[in-house]
């Protein structure tokens, strides 16, 4: 594990505690949960959510890509099903929540670059 991957862990997990200070109905208990979050989302996007767009790929076309933010939504609640103090109340927030995530994540790699 490079020093790169825990910077990008920590950053991932501040954003976790932001989206959940912005978005009523999810909810992070403490900083290692936001860690543990922040780690189990990225694997979650690594494994599942490959599979996901590809089984959901004519709904993605038909959507003009909106089902994207379904998808996303789903990602993030199904992290929030398996780490210790990460709770999402309802489908709703889990959209917006992933939605501000992604907004947050554009907005470091335009000041940090892709590769940072």
């Amino acid at each position: 594990m490079t020093p790169d991957f825990f910077a990008h862990l920590i950053v991932s997990a501040a954003l976790l505690l932001l989206v959940a200070n912005a978005v009523n109905g999810i909810e992070i208990r403490g900083a290692l949960s936001a860690v543990l979050a922040a780690l189990v989302l990225g694997l979650v996007n690594a494994v599942v959510r490959p599979l996901a767009v590809l089984l959901t790929l004519p709904l993605t076309v038909v959507t003009f890509g909106l089902f994207l933010l379904v998808l996303n939504g789903v990602m993030l609640k199904l992290a929030a099903a398996v780490v210790p103090g990460f709770r999402i109340r309802g489908f709703m927030p889990a959209v917006w929540g992933s939605l501000l995530l992604t907004l947050l994540n554009l907005l470091i790699d335009a000041f940090m670059g892709p590769e940072w």
